[in-house]
């Protein structure tokens, strides 16, 4: 495996806007153009897995999002477009093959995210049906949960980390972790999900979280497991939210408002879980920090 640094870039769609029902990403105003080849007549319906020899090794449409799985598992990069399917790529020697396809979802798939690898190698996938699917793959085959998540459409997803707050971090690895991630939507909320061992699915863990007035754009946890559990939200209706769980009042969560003049997009934690990144429709990016007082504090401005 090689040991230099990859970078991959997704389709950048211009600003104009879409309409919620199909995608919260602005709809590309060249894709009626693209020129695409004609599509083959297909005699039989496809299977949700694939291989390289029976589908187009492409999207048909703009890809929203690339995501790397971790180097233990190989060269592995996910991919996940307006077509509403999720690619799953492995590089074999000097060539990439698309090696899985999933195509349960029935509109534009906005988001992916793997999980921490003590948990498995589980790709958790948001989309504009409503619906959160998470892939688990394990001695090359691929098994899948999918569910219905938020009422109109699911715009974000974040993984939790595998170790509890507070807990003793285990480097022994495997699929021991724990399995929780929180998604944000078009219903304007926040939900929690845990796997659940006894009916093998992914449950709520407990009531939504609300308090944002329009869409959830992105939801960020905090990878930190020092003490508190933090979870940030950006929405369309110009705020971030902290979200605070203390591990001596679980399953409570409360939160703090940062307001900003713009829509917000991003949020994003540093790998220490102590500074958070933030980007709106200003063209800027904002970095925060929690004082000793609990509040959070603006400590830079990046417009550059």
């Amino acid at each position: 495996m090689s040991s230099s640094r990859r970078l991959v870039v997704s389709s950048s769609p211009p600003a104009a806007a879409v309409p919620r029902i199909l995608s919260p990403h602005p709809t590309p105003a060249y894709q009626p153009t693209i020129l695409l080849p004609p599509p083959l007549p297909l005699p039989l319906p496809l299977p949700p897995l694939l291989t390289p020899s029976l589908t187009p090794s492409r999207h048909e449409g703009a890809v929203w999002c690339v995501s790397w799985a971790h180097p233990k598992y190989g060269n592995i990069l996910a991919s996940a477009g307006y077509d509403g399917k999720v690619f799953i790529w492995r590089e074999q020697g000097s060539q990439w093959q698309k090696v899985f396809e999933f195509a349960l979802h029935t509109a534009s798939v906005n988001i992916i995210s793997w999980s921490p690898h003590e948990s498995g190698c589980l790709l958790a996938c948001a989309s504009s049906d409503g619906k959160v699917s998470v892939l688990e793959f394990k001695d090359n085959s691929m098994d899948h949960k999918i569910f219905h998540a938020h009422g109109i459409g699911v715009n974000s997803v974040s993984w939790a980390p595998s170790t509890t707050p507070g807990s003793l971090v285990s480097s022994s690895g495997g699929a021991g972790g724990v399995r929780r991630f929180v998604t944000g939507g078009s219903d304007n909320l926040l939900r929690l999900w845990a796997f659940d061992a006894a009916s093998q699915s992914y449950k709520p863990e407990r009531e939504p979280l609300s308090g944002h007035t329009d869409w959830v754009r992105d939801v960020a946890w905090s990878p930190s497991v020092l003490q508190k559990s933090y979870i940030a939200s950006a929405s369309q209706d110009k705020t971030v939210r902290i979200w605070t769980s203390d591990p001596a009042h679980p399953g409570q969560w409360t939160s703090k408002v940062l307001n900003f003049d713009v829509v917000l997009w991003r949020v994003s934690w540093s790998l220490s879980g102590n500074v958070l990144a933030v980007s709106g429709g200003d063209n800027k990016i904002s970095l925060w920090k929690e004082n000793l007082r609990g509040e959070w504090e603006r400590v830079k401005t990046i417009e550059e």
